[in-house]
Protein backbone atom coordinates (compact mmCIF):
# COMPACT_ATOMS: atom_id res chain seq x y z
CA UNK A 1 0.00 0.00 0.00
CA UNK A 2 1.92 3.24 -1.19
CA UNK A 3 1.37 6.56 1.17
CA UNK A 4 -1.75 7.81 -0.80
CA UNK A 5 -3.72 4.96 -0.37
CA UNK A 6 -2.77 5.11 3.24
CA UNK A 7 -3.73 8.96 3.24
CA UNK A 8 -6.74 8.46 1.68
CA UNK A 9 -8.09 5.69 4.21
CA UNK A 10 -7.34 8.35 6.89
CA UNK A 11 -9.30 11.11 5.54
CA UNK A 12 -12.84 8.94 4.59
CA UNK A 13 -11.91 6.84 8.50
CA UNK A 14 -15.34 8.29 10.29
CA UNK A 15 -14.26 7.87 13.79
CA UNK A 16 -10.74 9.84 13.19
CA UNK A 17 -9.97 12.26 16.46
CA UNK A 18 -11.34 15.63 14.90
CA UNK A 19 -8.07 17.56 15.94
CA UNK A 20 -6.14 14.58 13.63
CA UNK A 21 -8.40 14.84 10.94
CA UNK A 22 -8.18 18.93 10.87
CA UNK A 23 -4.89 18.91 10.90
CA UNK A 24 -4.82 15.77 7.46
CA UNK A 25 -7.04 18.63 6.22
CA UNK A 26 -4.03 21.21 6.40
CA UNK A 27 -1.59 18.77 5.23
CA UNK A 28 -2.92 18.41 2.14
CA UNK A 29 -2.07 21.50 0.51
CA UNK A 30 1.74 20.33 1.26
CA UNK A 31 2.28 17.35 -0.40
CA UNK A 32 5.94 16.57 0.82
CA UNK A 33 4.64 16.68 4.41
CA UNK A 34 1.99 14.68 3.49
CA UNK A 35 4.10 11.85 1.89
CA UNK A 36 6.25 12.07 5.01
CA UNK A 37 3.68 11.74 7.26
CA UNK A 38 2.12 8.30 5.60
CA UNK A 39 5.69 6.90 3.53
CA UNK A 40 6.32 4.60 6.16
CA UNK A 41 5.23 3.14 9.80
CA UNK A 42 6.54 5.17 12.50
CA UNK A 43 9.34 2.65 13.79
CA UNK A 44 9.03 0.51 17.02
CA UNK A 45 12.76 -0.36 17.61
CA UNK A 46 14.52 -1.81 20.59
CA UNK A 47 14.02 1.26 22.44
CA UNK A 48 10.37 1.84 21.48
CA UNK A 49 9.45 4.71 19.38
CA UNK A 50 10.05 8.31 18.93
CA UNK A 51 8.56 11.15 16.12
CA UNK A 52 7.00 14.03 15.16
CA UNK A 53 3.15 14.44 16.75
CA UNK A 54 0.30 14.83 14.09
CA UNK A 55 -1.39 12.93 11.50
CA UNK A 56 -0.16 9.58 9.87
CA UNK A 57 1.39 6.30 9.86
CA UNK A 58 4.93 8.40 10.39
CA UNK A 59 3.67 10.21 13.17
CA UNK A 60 2.59 9.45 17.16
CA UNK A 61 -0.73 10.29 17.60
CA UNK A 62 -3.25 8.24 19.60
CA UNK A 63 -3.44 5.30 16.77
CA UNK A 64 0.23 4.54 16.36
CA UNK A 65 0.46 4.76 20.12
CA UNK A 66 -2.75 2.34 20.25
CA UNK A 67 -1.04 -0.25 17.70
CA UNK A 68 2.06 -0.20 19.86
CA UNK A 69 0.52 -0.65 22.96
CA UNK A 70 -1.78 -3.51 21.47
CA UNK A 71 1.10 -5.26 20.08
CA UNK A 72 2.78 -4.93 23.77
CA UNK A 73 -0.44 -6.11 25.46
CA UNK A 74 -0.42 -9.11 22.73
CA UNK A 75 3.46 -10.10 23.98
CA UNK A 76 1.52 -9.88 27.20
CA UNK A 77 -0.94 -12.38 26.81
CA UNK A 78 1.20 -14.90 25.11
CA UNK A 79 3.20 -14.69 28.99
CA UNK A 80 0.51 -16.37 30.56
CA UNK A 81 -1.98 -15.18 32.92
CA UNK A 82 0.71 -14.24 35.85
CA UNK A 83 2.14 -11.34 33.26
CA UNK A 84 -0.96 -10.58 32.87
CA UNK A 85 -2.35 -9.99 36.04
CA UNK A 86 0.96 -8.52 37.04
CA UNK A 87 0.04 -5.64 34.18
CA UNK A 88 1.83 -2.31 33.06
CA UNK A 89 3.02 0.79 35.20
CA UNK A 90 2.73 3.93 32.75
CA UNK A 91 4.02 7.17 33.15
CA UNK A 92 4.52 10.69 31.44
CA UNK A 93 6.17 13.86 31.18
CA UNK A 94 5.26 17.08 30.19
CA UNK A 95 5.34 17.03 26.80
CA UNK A 96 2.30 17.98 24.39
CA UNK A 97 -0.42 15.29 24.67
CA UNK A 98 2.21 12.91 27.05
CA UNK A 99 -1.24 11.86 29.60
CA UNK A 100 -3.28 11.62 26.76
CA UNK A 101 -0.19 9.34 25.05
CA UNK A 102 -0.30 7.52 28.52
CA UNK A 103 -4.57 7.06 29.15
CA UNK A 104 -4.61 5.57 25.42
CA UNK A 105 -2.04 3.07 26.35
CA UNK A 106 -3.20 2.19 29.53
CA UNK A 107 -6.91 1.59 27.70
CA UNK A 108 -5.55 -0.04 24.97
CA UNK A 109 -3.69 -2.53 27.22
CA UNK A 110 -6.99 -2.89 30.09
CA UNK A 111 -9.15 -3.84 26.84
CA UNK A 112 -7.15 -6.99 26.25
CA UNK A 113 -7.56 -7.82 30.53
CA UNK A 114 -4.61 -6.63 31.29
CA UNK A 115 -3.84 -5.12 34.45
CA UNK A 116 -2.65 -1.51 34.11
CA UNK A 117 -1.12 1.34 36.13
CA UNK A 118 -0.93 4.79 35.64
CA UNK A 119 0.77 7.92 37.08
CA UNK A 120 -1.71 10.92 38.35
CA UNK A 121 0.72 13.52 37.66
CA UNK A 122 4.44 13.64 35.60
CA UNK A 123 6.85 11.70 36.66
CA UNK A 124 10.33 10.96 35.51
CA UNK A 125 11.60 8.81 33.76
CA UNK A 126 13.65 6.93 36.26
CA UNK A 127 10.30 6.58 39.13
CA UNK A 128 8.86 4.78 35.84
CA UNK A 129 11.91 2.09 36.54
CA UNK A 130 11.15 2.17 40.41
CA UNK A 131 7.98 1.49 40.18
CA UNK A 132 7.75 -1.75 37.89
CA UNK A 133 10.04 -3.25 40.52
CA UNK A 134 7.74 -1.71 43.30
CA UNK A 135 4.56 -3.20 41.97
CA UNK A 136 6.44 -6.81 40.56
CA UNK A 137 4.85 -5.59 37.11
CA UNK A 138 5.52 -7.50 34.18
CA UNK A 139 6.69 -4.29 32.47
CA UNK A 140 6.55 -0.70 31.95
CA UNK A 141 5.96 2.26 29.41
CA UNK A 142 7.30 5.70 29.61
CA UNK A 143 5.41 8.54 27.31
CA UNK A 144 8.46 10.81 26.38
CA UNK A 145 10.60 12.10 23.98
CA UNK A 146 13.36 13.05 26.47
CA UNK A 147 15.31 16.63 25.35
CA UNK A 148 14.24 16.26 21.72
CA UNK A 149 12.19 19.42 20.28
CA UNK A 150 8.66 20.44 21.74
CA UNK A 151 6.47 18.65 18.30
CA UNK A 152 8.10 15.51 19.16
CA UNK A 153 6.88 13.04 21.83
CA UNK A 154 7.96 9.25 22.18
CA UNK A 155 7.34 5.71 23.68
CA UNK A 156 9.38 3.85 25.56
CA UNK A 157 9.29 0.15 27.03
CA UNK A 158 10.54 -1.40 30.22
CA UNK A 159 10.61 -4.92 31.33
CA UNK A 160 10.19 -6.37 34.39
CA UNK A 161 13.26 -5.85 35.83
CA UNK A 162 12.71 -1.59 35.40
CA UNK A 163 15.25 -1.67 32.78
CA UNK A 164 14.50 -0.78 29.15
CA UNK A 165 13.91 -3.76 27.07
CA UNK A 166 17.05 -5.99 25.80
CA UNK A 167 17.26 -6.93 22.36
CA UNK A 168 15.73 -10.40 22.08
CA UNK A 169 12.77 -9.03 24.12
CA UNK A 170 12.87 -6.34 21.88
CA UNK A 171 12.69 -8.51 19.01
CA UNK A 172 9.51 -10.34 20.11
CA UNK A 173 7.35 -7.11 20.66
CA UNK A 174 8.49 -5.45 18.07
CA UNK A 175 7.31 -8.97 15.71
CA UNK A 176 3.58 -8.42 17.52
CA UNK A 177 3.11 -4.60 16.73
CA UNK A 178 4.59 -5.66 12.89
CA UNK A 179 1.45 -7.97 12.76
CA UNK A 180 -1.31 -5.06 13.53
CA UNK A 181 -2.13 -3.78 10.08
CA UNK A 182 -4.67 -1.88 10.67
CA UNK A 183 -4.04 1.32 13.83
CA UNK A 184 -7.33 2.87 13.07
CA UNK A 185 -9.10 -0.37 13.61
CA UNK A 186 -8.48 -0.62 16.91
CA UNK A 187 -10.93 0.09 19.85
CA UNK A 188 -10.33 0.32 23.45
CA UNK A 189 -13.24 0.73 25.86
CA UNK A 190 -14.55 3.65 27.77
CA UNK A 191 -11.66 4.83 30.42
CA UNK A 192 -14.00 5.16 33.27
CA UNK A 193 -15.15 2.00 32.56
CA UNK A 194 -12.02 0.37 32.75
CA UNK A 195 -10.64 2.21 36.34
CA UNK A 196 -14.43 1.60 37.68
CA UNK A 197 -13.09 -2.28 36.74
CA UNK A 198 -10.27 -2.07 38.42
CA UNK A 199 -8.53 -2.62 35.64
CA UNK A 200 -6.49 0.67 35.50
CA UNK A 201 -5.22 1.94 38.76
CA UNK A 202 -4.19 5.08 39.55
CA UNK A 203 -1.27 5.68 41.78
CA UNK A 204 0.95 8.68 43.00
CA UNK A 205 1.86 9.37 46.74
CA UNK A 206 2.46 5.98 47.77
CA UNK A 207 5.04 5.68 44.57
CA UNK A 208 6.51 9.43 44.77
CA UNK A 209 7.07 8.67 48.74
CA UNK A 210 8.37 4.97 48.32
CA UNK A 211 10.83 6.71 45.91
CA UNK A 212 12.52 9.41 47.36
CA UNK A 213 13.20 6.96 50.97
CA UNK A 214 15.01 4.86 48.18
CA UNK A 215 16.84 7.52 46.90
CA UNK A 216 17.99 9.26 50.06
CA UNK A 217 19.63 6.09 51.37
CA UNK A 218 22.76 6.58 48.62
CA UNK A 219 23.78 9.03 50.46
CA UNK A 220 27.42 8.51 51.99
CA UNK A 221 26.78 11.46 54.53
CA UNK A 222 23.54 12.03 54.88
CA UNK A 223 24.13 14.36 57.90
CA UNK A 224 25.77 16.16 56.08
CA UNK A 225 23.01 18.85 54.96
CA UNK A 226 22.63 20.00 58.51
CA UNK A 227 26.20 21.00 58.79
CA UNK A 228 26.87 22.33 54.99
CA UNK A 229 26.15 26.08 54.09
CA UNK A 230 25.87 24.76 50.60
CA UNK A 231 23.85 26.99 48.14
CA UNK A 232 22.45 25.46 45.24
CA UNK A 233 20.68 26.53 42.13
CA UNK A 234 18.77 23.77 40.32
CA UNK A 235 16.48 23.92 37.03
CA UNK A 236 14.26 21.33 35.96
CA UNK A 237 14.04 22.90 32.65
CA UNK A 238 10.03 22.60 32.23
CA UNK A 239 10.30 18.92 32.88
CA UNK A 240 9.87 16.05 35.47
CA UNK A 241 12.21 16.75 37.89
CA UNK A 242 10.95 19.60 39.85
CA UNK A 243 9.59 17.66 42.73
CA UNK A 244 11.34 14.74 43.48
CA UNK A 245 14.68 17.07 42.59
CA UNK A 246 13.36 19.31 45.82
CA UNK A 247 11.65 16.64 47.91
CA UNK A 248 15.35 14.71 47.94
CA UNK A 249 17.64 17.57 49.07
CA UNK A 250 14.89 18.65 51.65
CA UNK A 251 14.69 14.88 52.96
CA UNK A 252 18.37 15.76 53.31
CA UNK A 253 18.19 18.90 54.69
CA UNK A 254 20.20 20.85 52.44
CA UNK A 255 18.70 24.42 53.32
CA UNK A 256 19.83 26.85 50.60
CA UNK A 257 17.79 25.65 47.41
CA UNK A 258 16.98 28.01 45.15
CA UNK A 259 14.99 27.06 42.04
CA UNK A 260 14.49 29.04 38.45
CA UNK A 261 11.60 30.39 38.63
CA UNK A 262 11.28 31.05 35.11
CA UNK A 263 11.64 26.82 34.11
CA UNK A 264 10.24 25.36 37.35
CA UNK A 265 6.64 24.72 36.32
CA UNK A 266 5.79 22.27 33.05
CA UNK A 267 5.98 23.92 29.67
CA UNK A 268 5.28 21.56 26.94
CA UNK A 269 6.95 24.28 24.27
CA UNK A 270 10.07 24.23 26.81
CA UNK A 271 9.62 28.30 26.07
CA UNK A 272 12.31 29.62 27.66
CA UNK A 273 15.63 27.59 26.22
CA UNK A 274 16.55 26.31 22.77
CA UNK A 275 16.56 22.71 23.99
CA UNK A 276 15.88 21.53 27.47
CA UNK A 277 19.15 19.82 26.92
CA UNK A 278 21.38 20.12 30.45
CA UNK A 279 24.33 18.92 28.20
CA UNK A 280 23.80 22.46 26.01
CA UNK A 281 25.60 25.25 27.43
CA UNK A 282 22.56 27.35 26.68
CA UNK A 283 20.24 25.32 28.76
CA UNK A 284 21.95 27.17 32.01
CA UNK A 285 21.48 30.44 31.14
CA UNK A 286 19.00 31.19 33.00
CA UNK A 287 20.56 29.08 36.40
CA UNK A 288 23.88 30.76 35.60
CA UNK A 289 22.09 34.58 36.23
CA UNK A 290 20.60 33.10 39.10
CA UNK A 291 23.51 31.50 40.65
CA UNK A 292 25.30 34.85 40.17
CA UNK A 293 22.76 36.20 42.36
CA UNK A 294 22.88 34.14 44.78
CA UNK A 295 26.93 33.42 44.97
CA UNK A 296 25.62 29.47 44.36
CA UNK A 297 28.45 26.87 44.81
CA UNK A 298 26.46 24.35 42.32
CA UNK A 299 24.02 25.02 39.63
CA UNK A 300 22.05 21.50 38.34
CA UNK A 301 19.84 21.48 35.60
CA UNK A 302 17.66 17.68 34.87
CA UNK A 303 16.45 17.06 30.70
CA UNK A 304 12.64 16.81 30.89
CA UNK A 305 12.32 13.43 31.69
CA UNK A 306 14.62 13.50 34.30
CA UNK A 307 17.10 10.76 33.80
CA UNK A 308 20.17 13.15 32.88
CA UNK A 309 21.89 15.69 34.73
CA UNK A 310 24.01 18.35 34.25
CA UNK A 311 26.14 20.67 35.88
CA UNK A 312 28.14 23.70 36.50
CA UNK A 313 30.75 24.60 39.60
CA UNK A 314 32.57 27.09 39.80
CA UNK A 315 36.40 27.14 38.56
CA UNK A 316 39.29 28.93 40.12
CA UNK A 317 38.25 32.41 39.08
CA UNK A 318 34.80 32.27 40.36
CA UNK A 319 33.04 31.49 36.56
CA UNK A 320 30.75 29.11 36.51
CA UNK A 321 32.43 25.93 34.21
CA UNK A 322 30.15 23.22 32.31
CA UNK A 323 31.14 19.74 33.43
CA UNK A 324 30.78 17.19 30.64
CA UNK A 325 29.34 13.53 31.42
CA UNK A 326 32.86 11.89 31.71
CA UNK A 327 34.25 14.90 34.39
CA UNK A 328 30.94 14.33 36.65
CA UNK A 329 30.82 10.54 36.23
CA UNK A 330 34.40 10.63 37.40
CA UNK A 331 33.83 13.15 40.34
CA UNK A 332 31.03 11.04 41.78
CA UNK A 333 33.51 8.01 41.41
CA UNK A 334 36.07 9.15 43.00
CA UNK A 335 33.50 10.74 45.90
CA UNK A 336 31.48 7.35 46.03
CA UNK A 337 34.67 4.61 46.68
CA UNK A 338 37.22 7.50 48.66
CA UNK A 339 34.00 7.51 50.92
CA UNK A 340 33.20 3.95 50.88
CA UNK A 341 37.04 2.79 51.61
CA UNK A 342 37.34 5.38 54.66
CA UNK A 343 34.31 3.40 56.35
CA UNK A 344 35.96 0.12 55.59
CA UNK A 345 32.56 -0.23 53.28
CA UNK A 346 34.59 -1.03 50.11
CA UNK A 347 33.38 -4.42 49.18
CA UNK A 348 35.96 -6.44 47.66
CA UNK A 349 34.09 -7.91 44.70
CA UNK A 350 32.97 -4.31 43.93
CA UNK A 351 32.66 -3.24 40.13
CA UNK A 352 31.64 -0.58 38.34
CA UNK A 353 29.85 -0.26 34.68
CA UNK A 354 30.48 2.61 31.81
CA UNK A 355 29.41 1.91 28.40
CA UNK A 356 32.35 1.66 25.62
CA UNK A 357 32.49 5.51 24.73
CA UNK A 358 32.85 6.48 27.67
CA UNK A 359 36.08 7.86 29.23
CA UNK A 360 38.67 5.41 30.15
CA UNK A 361 39.68 7.94 33.77
CA UNK A 362 36.75 5.84 34.99
CA UNK A 363 38.55 2.52 35.07
CA UNK A 364 41.75 4.53 36.29
CA UNK A 365 39.84 5.81 39.19
CA UNK A 366 38.39 2.77 40.02
CA UNK A 367 41.70 0.49 39.81
CA UNK A 368 43.69 2.98 42.34
CA UNK A 369 40.56 1.85 45.24
CA UNK A 370 41.34 -2.33 43.47
CA UNK A 371 37.72 -2.15 42.04
CA UNK A 372 36.92 -3.88 38.64
CA UNK A 373 35.39 -1.98 35.41
CA UNK A 374 33.45 -3.62 33.50
CA UNK A 375 32.82 -2.07 29.60
CA UNK A 376 28.92 -2.59 27.92
CA UNK A 377 27.69 -1.42 24.96
CA UNK A 378 26.37 2.25 24.78
CA UNK A 379 22.63 1.99 26.36
CA UNK A 380 21.69 2.22 30.34
CA UNK A 381 20.02 -1.24 29.65
CA UNK A 382 23.54 -2.86 28.96
CA UNK A 383 24.35 -1.71 32.38
CA UNK A 384 21.10 -3.18 33.54
CA UNK A 385 21.88 -6.25 32.00
CA UNK A 386 24.96 -6.79 34.10
CA UNK A 387 23.44 -5.61 37.22
CA UNK A 388 20.95 -8.49 36.88
CA UNK A 389 23.71 -10.95 35.98
CA UNK A 390 25.59 -9.87 38.89
CA UNK A 391 22.35 -9.90 41.62
CA UNK A 392 22.01 -13.43 40.24
CA UNK A 393 25.32 -15.11 40.23
CA UNK A 394 27.08 -12.42 42.86
CA UNK A 395 30.32 -12.10 41.48
CA UNK A 396 30.54 -8.82 41.75
CA UNK A 397 28.90 -5.62 44.02
CA UNK A 398 27.17 -3.06 41.50
CA UNK A 399 28.82 0.07 42.85
CA UNK A 400 27.96 2.74 40.38
CA UNK A 401 27.08 2.79 36.60
CA UNK A 402 27.37 5.91 34.14
CA UNK A 403 27.78 6.98 30.43
CA UNK A 404 29.24 9.85 29.08
CA UNK A 405 25.64 11.33 27.71
CA UNK A 406 24.84 12.28 31.01
CA UNK A 407 23.73 9.13 32.24
CA UNK A 408 24.25 8.14 35.93
CA UNK A 409 23.17 4.95 38.55
CA UNK A 410 24.62 4.58 41.89
CA UNK A 411 21.47 2.93 43.58
CA UNK A 412 20.09 -0.23 41.82
CA UNK A 413 16.55 0.29 43.32
CA UNK A 414 15.84 1.82 39.51
CA UNK A 415 17.61 0.31 36.40
CA UNK A 416 17.87 3.29 34.13
CA UNK A 417 20.02 6.09 34.25
CA UNK A 418 18.91 8.82 37.20
CA UNK A 419 18.97 11.79 37.73
CA UNK A 420 17.74 12.58 40.87
CA UNK A 421 20.30 10.35 42.35
CA UNK A 422 22.91 12.10 40.62
CA UNK A 423 21.51 15.36 41.52
CA UNK A 424 21.47 14.59 45.38
CA UNK A 425 25.02 12.73 44.76
CA UNK A 426 26.35 15.91 42.99
CA UNK A 427 24.98 17.90 45.96
CA UNK A 428 26.66 15.86 48.41
CA UNK A 429 30.12 15.62 46.92
CA UNK A 430 29.97 19.39 46.54
CA UNK A 431 29.12 19.86 50.16
CA UNK A 432 32.21 17.45 51.63
CA UNK A 433 34.48 19.12 49.12
CA UNK A 434 33.48 22.95 50.35
CA UNK A 435 34.05 21.97 54.19
CA UNK A 436 37.44 21.14 52.67
CA UNK A 437 38.02 24.35 51.30
CA UNK A 438 37.36 23.09 47.45
CA UNK A 439 35.24 23.67 44.86
CA UNK A 440 33.97 20.16 42.73
CA UNK A 441 36.30 21.82 39.78
CA UNK A 442 39.09 21.81 42.10
CA UNK A 443 38.36 18.00 43.21
CA UNK A 444 38.11 17.26 39.45
CA UNK A 445 41.81 19.03 39.14
CA UNK A 446 42.92 16.39 42.26
CA UNK A 447 42.12 13.58 40.02
CA UNK A 448 44.14 15.21 36.61
CA UNK A 449 46.93 15.54 38.57
CA UNK A 450 46.99 11.72 39.98
CA UNK A 451 45.64 10.00 36.56
CA UNK A 452 46.98 12.01 34.09
CA UNK A 453 44.45 14.66 32.02
CA UNK A 454 42.22 12.83 30.36
CA UNK A 455 39.89 14.26 27.44
CA UNK A 456 36.73 13.24 25.19
CA UNK A 457 35.37 14.53 22.08
CA UNK A 458 32.86 13.43 19.67
CA UNK A 459 31.81 14.42 16.18
CA UNK A 460 28.83 13.24 14.30
CA UNK A 461 27.81 13.54 10.61
CA UNK A 462 23.92 13.71 9.39
CA UNK A 463 23.59 11.55 6.45
CA UNK A 464 19.99 11.71 5.40
CA UNK A 465 18.17 9.06 3.22
CA UNK A 466 18.91 6.03 1.33
CA UNK A 467 21.81 8.24 -0.01
CA UNK A 468 22.51 9.14 3.47
CA UNK A 469 22.34 5.08 4.95
CA UNK A 470 24.31 3.71 2.00
CA UNK A 471 27.52 5.94 3.23
CA UNK A 472 27.19 5.33 6.42
CA UNK A 473 27.71 1.65 5.66
CA UNK A 474 30.63 2.44 3.58
CA UNK A 475 32.49 4.02 6.13
CA UNK A 476 31.82 1.52 8.14
CA UNK A 477 32.72 -1.21 5.93
CA UNK A 478 35.65 0.96 4.84
CA UNK A 479 37.24 0.80 8.38
CA UNK A 480 36.15 -2.63 9.16
CA UNK A 481 38.08 -3.46 6.59
CA UNK A 482 40.93 -0.87 6.83
CA UNK A 483 41.94 0.45 10.07
CA UNK A 484 43.07 3.89 10.06
CA UNK A 485 46.61 4.97 9.24
CA UNK A 486 47.79 7.75 11.74
CA UNK A 487 51.12 10.32 11.58
CA UNK A 488 52.60 9.12 15.38
CA UNK A 489 49.76 7.18 16.81
CA UNK A 490 49.72 2.73 15.99
CA UNK A 491 46.71 0.88 16.43
CA UNK A 492 47.51 -1.70 18.43
CA UNK A 493 44.08 -3.35 19.41
CA UNK A 494 40.53 -3.53 17.31
CA UNK A 495 37.87 -4.45 18.30
CA UNK A 496 34.49 -4.97 16.15
CA UNK A 497 31.40 -5.19 17.60
CA UNK A 498 29.61 -6.50 14.84
CA UNK A 499 31.94 -9.70 14.64
CA UNK A 500 32.36 -10.15 18.53
CA UNK A 501 36.64 -10.12 18.36
CA UNK A 502 38.95 -8.26 19.18
CA UNK A 503 42.19 -7.85 17.56
CA UNK A 504 45.52 -7.25 17.69
CA UNK A 505 46.81 -5.85 14.06
CA UNK A 506 50.49 -6.24 15.12
CA UNK A 507 50.36 -9.88 15.85
CA UNK A 508 47.17 -11.36 14.73
CA UNK A 509 46.33 -12.62 17.88
CA UNK A 510 42.31 -12.66 18.20
CA UNK A 511 40.21 -13.25 21.23
CA UNK A 512 36.30 -13.46 21.86
CA UNK A 513 34.09 -10.13 23.02
CA UNK A 514 31.62 -11.22 25.27
CA UNK A 515 28.88 -8.50 24.48
CA UNK A 516 25.76 -8.54 22.45
CA UNK A 517 26.47 -8.05 18.60
CA UNK A 518 26.49 -4.44 17.57
CA UNK A 519 27.38 -2.19 14.58
CA UNK A 520 30.64 -0.82 16.61
CA UNK A 521 34.28 -0.55 16.03
CA UNK A 522 36.40 0.98 18.57
CA UNK A 523 40.22 0.92 17.82
CA UNK A 524 43.17 1.64 20.73
CA UNK A 525 46.54 3.38 20.16
CA UNK A 526 49.19 2.64 21.87
CA UNK A 527 49.67 5.74 23.74
CA UNK A 528 46.05 4.64 25.45
CA UNK A 529 44.25 6.68 23.42
CA UNK A 530 40.92 5.34 21.38
CA UNK A 531 38.67 6.09 18.71
CA UNK A 532 35.36 4.73 18.34
CA UNK A 533 32.72 4.78 15.43
CA UNK A 534 28.97 3.76 15.86
CA UNK A 535 26.09 4.43 13.58
CA UNK A 536 22.73 5.93 15.64
CA UNK A 537 19.73 3.77 16.44
CA UNK A 538 17.72 6.67 16.56
CA UNK A 539 18.80 8.99 13.91
CA UNK A 540 20.23 9.12 10.20
CA UNK A 541 24.22 9.87 12.36
CA UNK A 542 27.43 7.93 12.38
CA UNK A 543 29.18 9.71 15.28
CA UNK A 544 32.58 9.10 16.35
CA UNK A 545 34.19 9.11 19.64
CA UNK A 546 37.40 10.40 20.62
CA UNK A 547 39.30 9.73 23.90
CA UNK A 548 43.26 10.85 25.03
CA UNK A 549 45.17 11.30 28.05
CA UNK A 550 48.56 13.15 28.79
CA UNK A 551 50.79 14.67 31.33
CA UNK A 552 49.32 17.96 31.17
CA UNK A 553 46.03 20.16 30.01
CA UNK A 554 47.90 21.44 26.80
CA UNK A 555 49.39 17.96 25.72
CA UNK A 556 45.98 16.48 25.94
CA UNK A 557 44.48 19.23 23.70
CA UNK A 558 47.13 18.94 21.36
CA UNK A 559 46.65 15.12 21.06
CA UNK A 560 43.26 15.42 20.56
CA UNK A 561 42.59 17.68 18.28
CA UNK A 562 45.56 15.75 16.11
CA UNK A 563 43.89 12.50 16.20
CA UNK A 564 40.18 13.52 15.64
CA UNK A 565 41.59 16.20 12.57
CA UNK A 566 44.10 12.96 10.94
CA UNK A 567 41.12 10.49 11.49
CA UNK A 568 38.30 13.03 10.03
CA UNK A 569 40.36 13.57 7.08
CA UNK A 570 40.18 9.89 6.02
CA UNK A 571 36.32 9.94 6.83
CA UNK A 572 36.08 12.97 4.12
CA UNK A 573 37.44 10.90 1.89
CA UNK A 574 35.31 7.88 1.66
CA UNK A 575 32.25 10.60 1.44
Amino acid sequence: MNWKEKTTIWAECRHLDFVLKQQLIELTNNEKQLEDAFYKDLEFGTGGMRGIMGPGTNRMNIYTVRKASTGLGNYILKKGDEAKSRGVVIAYDSRYMSREFAFESAKSLASLGIQTYVFDKLAPTPQLSFAVRYLHAFAGIVITASHNPPEYNGYKVYGEDGAQLTPQIANEVIEEVTLINNELAITVKNEERLIADGLITIIGDQIDRAYIDKVTTISENPYIGNASDISIVYTPLHGTGNIPVQAALHELNYKHVKIVKKQELPDPNFSTVQSPNPEEKSAFEHAIVLGKKEHADILIATDPDADRLGIAVKDKDGNYKLLNGNQTGAILLEYILSQKRDKGQLPENGIILKTIVTSELGRAIAQKYGVATSDVLTGFKYIAEKINEYNRDSTHSFLFGYEESYGYLVGDFVRDKDAIQAAVLSVEAAAFYKQKGMTLYDALLNIYEEQGYYQEALKSLTLKGKEGSEKIELIMNQFRHSPPQLTNFTVVSIEDYHTSTKRNPLNGEEEKIQLPQSNVLKYFLQDGSWICLRPSGTEPKIKFYFGVNSNSIENTKLKIAEIQSQFMQIVDSYL
